[in-house]
């Protein structure tokens, strides 16, 4: 599992940040905390199988309509930035531009 380097983050969450992310990468069980894009509530991602997958988490929030929102926001920012609405290329780019300039 990785973490995206600008993660989106929900209102309700801001000053939670650090402790949802070291629950989710520790396996602790949390309830309506959602991963946004395939929204995924956070305690599906304890199981072993998303731990060791090579999935992204680009967003967190609290409860599915702060999700729904961020979802619509990512969508945004892709299309503000692309022109398009391809939001994995956009995200995976993103990233390679990030992990670019730390090789630098």
């Amino acid at each position: 599992m990785r973490w995206y380097d600008d993660l989106y983050v929900g209102y309700n969450l801001l000053d939670k940040k650090r402790q949802v992310m070291w629950k989710i990468k520790r396996g602790k069980q949390q309830f309506n905390k959602y991963d946004v894009l395939d929204i995924y509530p956070s305690n599906v991602l304890t199981q072993k199988w998303y731990k060791d997958s090579d999935i992204v988490i680009v967003g967190i929030a609290e409860g599915r309509e702060e999700a729904m929102d961020m979802v619509q926001l990512i969508i945004m920012d892709c299309l503000n930035s692309t022109g398009g609405c391809k939001v994995k290329d956009y995200i995976l780019n993103l990233m390679n531009e990030e992990r670019s300039k730390r090789e630098e």
